[in-house]
This record gives C-alpha cells, structure tokens and sequence, in this order.
C-alpha cells in the first residue's frame, strides 16, 4: 500500500495523523496551509515565540481546511510538544539552540521528530539520530530539503547498481560572504521572510549546510574547503565536475559539491556499472556517447514536501535523511567582518559568522568551531581578521546553551 492509499484509510477511519508544528515563519506557514488539504494528516498545534505568527498560521489552516479541529497554539514549544493531540512534532524554526531545546524534549515526550532545521542537524544529528533510534523513534530531516532530494537520487542509482561520483545542488541565491540582516531586509521582506534567514542564504551559511547534512547522510567530502561553486549548466558540469586528469576541478570523486546556475534543482553524477550498462543509459539519456550521466530533478519544494516525511515517520517508522553515524562533514564559524577582542558574536545569518564546509577531520586537526555553536553569549578573545576560520583560541563559547551540552556529548559519544 502506497502513502497516499495509507492516508485515505486513516481518513476514512477518522485517524488522522495528528501533527504538531514549532515555528510558523515562511517555511512553518506553508507547510502547514499544505497539510489543511491533505486526506489522514491535520494539525494539532502550533507553536511560534510570536504568538502572532502561531495564530496567523492557524487561521490559515482553518481557511483553507474542511476540518475543524481544536488546535493548540502557543509561544511555548512544550505545550504543543507535550499535548497529548500531537503524536509527531515538526521542528521548522532553523535556530540551533531552539532546535537543541525541541529535540531533546520531543526525545522525552517519546514522540517522532521531523526537521526543518538543517542547522541544529548537522551540529548534533548523529547524536539526536542514536538516542532516537534507541527509544524506538524515528528522527529524521525533511523531504523537500535539497539534502534529501539529492539522497533519494543517490539511492536510486545506487539501488540500481550505478557508480555515483558527484552529488549536489544548484545555488538559489548569489553568493555574498558579507550578507547581514541590514543588507537583506528590503528583499526579504519583498519575500515575506526573516532577514537572518536570507542572510543565511545569501553568505552560503546555507548550501554549506545543506551540502554538510547530505555528506553525513551517503559518505561523500567537500573536495576542497568550502567547496568549488562553480557555475554551469546541467550539460557543462558532466565535464567540469570531473577530475583535472579527465580535464575537470576535482581532486577526487565522491564529493558533495554546488552549482551556481542549476537552481533549484538538484543532481547526482553517476557511471554506468559495466558495458552493457553504460551503452543503455547512453541510448535513453539521448546525449550521445558519454562516460557519465547526470541524474538531475529541476525542482525541490521544500516545506510543502515535510508531509511525506511526516506520513513516513508515522506510518511506516521510516526516514527521509538521517546521518550514517559519526560526523562525516561539518560547517565551521568564518568571520564576514573584522571582530573585535571582547566583541559579542552572534551567530547564523547574522553580522558576525557565516559557515564553511570542511571534513570533520580537519575540524578536528585545525580546533575550528561548528557554526551552530555560536548561540548565546559568545564573545571573541582577541582580534579576528574577516574570512578566518574561528578556532577555540578566537572565541570563548556560551557553555550554558543547551546545543553545546549536547554537542560536548557527540563530541564524547564519537
């Protein structure tokens, strides 16, 4: 039985899937106007620091819905969390110490958890993935995400046997290192977002990201720090994203890599297996004779896509996106600007940091400090230039947060 058909059952039974959702902004909004429509899925609460924000998602909701129900909002996230209408709790608030806090609570209230934070996933996933599998739940980021996309796509070609050697996406946005929430606001607002979120877009904090998630997901490495971001077409990079001996960039296959020009699609690289192999995929490609092929879906949509992840948790315990294991990738804490010894730092899609793909192994070699730790009151030791890589000996963290106890515990876990 597919999920859909699974859905009209629960619909037809009168037992919806009872979702609740923390952070109602763009991404929360839309997801939950998709889910007024869906048949075996309903809202159960809604949760935003603006209580505003909650209410203004929840009359959406009813507008667009045929159903009535009772929904609990709130600017607290344990009320929904907690509320015994829930049975599965969305994360869509993109903060890494509020994602720290509704992990872990969402972990005690003995409930799946769906992410629409990347950024609190590749700052503590592979931990919040082990505890959660040890109590029986499912914890799992989000189809729609370009991390999971592209991973479906990798596991297509690998479930058929195929050689993959690139994964990635296209770029949504130019790249700008010195993005902030000032140089964002007017176009944000034009966009209907926050100004720290398209500042996070903007800086690459964001493909960095998305880029970290999907290499702790299938294995692969940045080739390069901050990897290569090369513009292209879906026909050219077949060639550039190759290896320099074959007359591509690449040091090495098996990479994560972005692409400006592809938006908002999301591709793999793949090579035929063997003869037989290679000649079929070059008669229905139908782009000629080739040594590699690209798998490539044009589109990914985001939020509106979380239901199916949300109908996978529940339905069947099954994930979109998880991490293998260990850290694979992380995204580490760059300075867009000249900071100042003593100057407080504030964190993703601000005016201080932006984050940068590199291997877990060489965060580790070089003390470099994981993006998503910089929450709280994190202040700089000494003078750091712009575009340094931030080390412990830059920058004194808030060991208080809640998102670096449960990274200390990764870090001691792994």
């Amino acid at each position: 039985m597919t999920i859909y058909q699974e859905l009209i059952e629960r619909e037809k039974e009168g037992n919806p899937i009872k979702v609740g959702v923390i952070g109602a902004g763009q991404m929360g909004y839309g997801m939950i106007s998709q889910i007024a429509t869906i048949p075996g899925m309903v809202v159960a609460g809604v949760a935003d620091i603006r209580l505003e924000n909650a209410q203004k998602a929840v009359d959406a909701y009813h507008s667009f819905s045929n159903k009535k129900e009772k929904i609990v909002v709130s600017n607290n996230f344990k009320e929904v969390i907690q509320s015994s209408e829930v049975e599965v709790v969305v994360d869509a608030t993109g903060v890494t110490e509020a994602g720290a806090k509704i992990a872990l609570e969402t972990l005690l209230a003995k409930k799946n958890l769906v992410l629409l934070n990347v950024e609190i996933d590749i700052t503590i996933g592979p931990l919040m993935n082990q505890l959660y599998q040890s109590a029986g739940l499912v914890y799992t980021g989000s189809d729609g995400d370009e991390p999971a996309v592209t991973t479906a796509l990798f596991e297509f070609a690998k479930t058929m046997g195929m050689e993959v050697l690139v994964a990635g996406k296209g770029k949504n946005n130019k790249l700008k290192t010195t993005a902030n929430p000032d140089s964002c606001k007017k176009e944000a607002a034009s966009k209907k977002m926050s100004p720290h979120m398209l500042a996070a877009f903007q800086d690459g904090t964001k493909t960095m990201a998305e880029m970290n998630l999907l290499s702790n997901a299938i294995g692969f490495v940045p080739d390069k720090v901050g990897m290569h971001g090369i513009s292209g077409t879906v026909d050219s990079i077949i060639n550039d994203l190759d290896l320099k001996e074959n007359g591509g960039i690449l040091d090495k296959l098996g990479v994560v890599e972005y692409v400006d020009g592809i938006a908002p699609g999301v591709f793999v690289i793949v090579k035929g297996q063997n003869e037989g192999v290679k000649q079929e995929m070059n008669y229905l490609m139908k782009k000629g004779e080739r040594e590699h092929h690209i798998l490539y879906r044009p589109f990914h949509l985001a939020s509106l896509e979380t239901p199916l992840t949300i109908a996978k948790a529940v339905l069947n315990h099954d994930h979109a996106i998880i991490p293998l294991g260990a850290p694979i990738s992380e995204t580490v804490a760059c300075a867009k600007k000249e900071i100042k010894a003593g100057e407080k730092i504030d964190g993703i899609g601000g005016y201080c940091v932006r984050g940068v793909l590199e291997t877990h192994a060489d965060m580790i070699a070089n003390a470099h400090i994981p993006v998503g730790l910089i929450s709280g009151n994190v202040v700089a030791k000494k003078d750091i230039k712009t575009d340094s890589l931030l080390t412990e000996e830059d920058i004194e963290l808030d060991t208080r947060t809640t998102v670096w106890k449960l990274r200390k515990l990764q870090d001691e876990t792994f």
